[in-house]
């Protein structure tokens, strides 16, 4: 029967520190995937980064396959948020994130993955940081959309043609529950936002939903089996 395993990080903080880099190293080697749920970077949500984030060429060299952005990741003016994720060398997948004169941004809604005889489907989500009721969107390049209702929309989408949907999400551990509820084609989602330790993953209907704290506490090891779901699970404390 078809497995897979993954890795998972979130909430990092520009905690992906060289120290962190050969545990990572090592787990990735026996691992088919690994992704990044946001919040990577070390630079607030205003600030504005001098030079690249460390963080984009470690995630790199530990073949990282896809993160979504965190509210770290995100500003409202275009050189801020290219500054942000100047460095970033695999997709960045946020399907709620959108320019306001429509052009598409240097992210992606979803990808389709296959590996290891089975078709994937990953999309990203993230908190809404400017939204058309705001009054900031005057001064906002980008616009956010509620996060559930599309992430409904692209799992019911990519549920089609996949034999698993993965939701990368960065709008908190509650928000990922209703999400779970309101969307059965989600096989798994890895969060973050919440910095929500879930030493045991949760499951609601066939969904599970993890998240491994924040700032380098813990990296998620998960395995997964096609007809089974999740079979094993682990929070590793990544101790440098």
């Amino acid at each position: 029967m078809a497995r897979l395993t993954l890795l998972h990080s979130n909430d990092l903080h520009g905690q992906l520190t060289d120290a962190r880099m050969p545990f990572l190293l090592e787990q990735r080697e026996t691992a088919d995937l690994y992704f990044d749920s946001g919040d990577v970077i070390k630079a607030g949500n205003l600030a504005i980064p001098l030079s690249a984030d460390p963080a984009w060429p470690r995630l790199a060299a530990a073949r990282c396959t896809a993160s979504t952005l965190g509210n770290r990741e995100s500003h409202l003016l275009p050189s801020a948020f290219e500054a942000k994720i100047a460095g970033a060398a695999h997709p960045l997948l946020v399907a709620n994130m959108r320019q306001k004169d429509g052009q598409p941004g240097p992210w992606r809604e979803s990808i389709i993955l296959e590996v290891q005889g089975l078709s994937i489907g990953v999309f990203g989500v993230m908190v809404a940081m400017v939204t058309e009721r705001m009054a900031s969107r005057a001064a906002s390049r980008y616009l956010w959309d509620q996060p559930i209702p599309i992430a409904t929309r692209v799992a019911k989408e990519l549920r089609a043609d996949v034999d698993m949907v993965i939701a990368l999400t960065h709008i908190g551990v509650t928000q990922d529950r209703l999400l779970a509820e309101a969307c059965p084609e989600i096989d798994l989602i890895l969060g973050g936002h919440s910095h929500t330790v879930l030493g045991t993953p949760e499951r609601i209907g066939n969904t599970w939903i993890a998240q491994g704290g924040s700032h380098g506490r813990f990296l998620g090891r998960y395995e997964w089996a096609l007809g089974e779901g999740l079979v094993a699970s682990a929070l590793l404390p990544w101790n440098s």
